[in-house]
């Protein structure tokens, strides 16, 4: 399985990462952090400390399975502000089967003002709509459209993240993680509950 990555830069959301995080790494999805910053250490929105996986510079991302942005302020705005970034994610958008997923400000921050999702339906967190370029803004928690996942903000975490494991790996694998977390409602209820 090809890996995912979800990139950290100072004033990231933390529910945002971290749930993303998690719950990929539950479904058995190969996915590391990708620090922008100078340093492994980035720092978030809230003043957590969190030691990426990998340095951007120094990591072979070509033919990722998913490109994946926290949203977060002023995070997002740096992730935008990243040329290296930018680039990798209009290589993404035009793969053959290279997928993308942002929550929060970042669907427009990034993919919006990159003119990414243009044709595309898309939400992000309230206040932000004017920068989805090309867009058509859809007043929903989660939405998908072709190869982008986007979610309007942290309340909405492990939804979109659940979202991102069943356009993976299929609605059997989401609902599984999911039953396991006891997110509601339970999609079935004869799974067998473990913590872990």
């Amino acid at each position: 399985m090809k890996e995912s990555f979800v990139f950290l830069a100072d004033g990231f959301e933390d529910v945002e990462a971290i749930t993303v995080i998690d719950i990929l790494r539950r479904a058995g999805m190969p996915v590391k952090t990708v620090s922008i910053t100078p340093s492994l250490q980035v720092r978030s929105a809230h003043g957590v400390t969190m030691t990426a996986d990998v340095m951007f510079d120094n990591t072979i991302l070509a033919s990722a399975a998913w490109l994946i942005l926290p949203g977060g302020m002023p995070g997002a705005t740096n992730l935008y502000e990243f040329a290296p970034l930018q680039g990798l994610l209009a290589r993404q958008a035009k793969s053959s089967d290279g997928r993308i997923a942002a929550i929060c400000a970042s669907p427009a921050v990034v993919l919006g003002q990159l003119g990414l999702l243009e044709g595309h339906e898309a939400t992000c967190y309230p206040g932000f709509e004017q920068l989805l370029k090309g867009a058509k803004h859809i007043d929903e928690p989660v939405v998908v459209s072709g190869k982008f996942v986007t979610a309007s903000g942290p309340a909405l975490a492990m939804k979109w993240a659940l979202r991102i494991v069943k356009e993976a790996l299929g609605s059997s694998k989401s609902e599984e993680v999911a039953n396991g977390l006891l997110y509601f409602p339970r999609a079935t209820d004869d799974i067998d509950y473990a913590f872990g």
